[in-house]
């Protein structure tokens, strides 16, 4: 459903580190994926098809910390289609720093300042 928190991200300086801390604090199960050099985090229970089993939660990903508008923790918020959300967040004072971009064959991803400075991720499922 549009405009619910569905995801999270944390950067990290050192990936193995960051997944241990994560795993042995809170019991999330983390897997890194090296093709993509990025760590999904599931803070929960998962179905096989990798969706949260029960209500109250979201899962999220780790990636590695680097220079740039993408460097501390971000939310990101499911949208039907992110070309008008990145428009109207221009509209109303934002700022596009990652134009929609595709994630394999999952959907799409995108990033944005909002008024405050904080940088918010926006996703949109793929038509099946």
């Amino acid at each position: 459903m549009a405009g619910r928190v569905v995801h999270f991200e944390l950067p990290y300086d050192d990936g193995d580190r960051a997944r241990a801390f994560y795993a042995q604090a809170f019991g999330w199960h983390v897997q890194h994926l090296p093709d993509l050099d990025y760590t999904m985090a599931a803070t929960g229970p998962m179905s096989e098809q990798g969706l949260p089993t029960e209500p109250g939660f979201i899962n999220g990903g780790m990636f590695h910390r680097q220079d740039g508008p993408i460097n501390a923790p971000v939310i990101t918020i499911d949208v039907d289609d992110i070309d008008p959300v990145l428009e109207r967040v221009e509209v109303l004072g934002g700022k596009v720093v990652q134009a929609r971009m595709p994630v394999g064959d999952m959907g799409f991803t995108a990033y944005f300042r909002d008024p405050e400075g904080n940088v918010v991720g926006l996703w949109q499922t793929a038509q099946a």
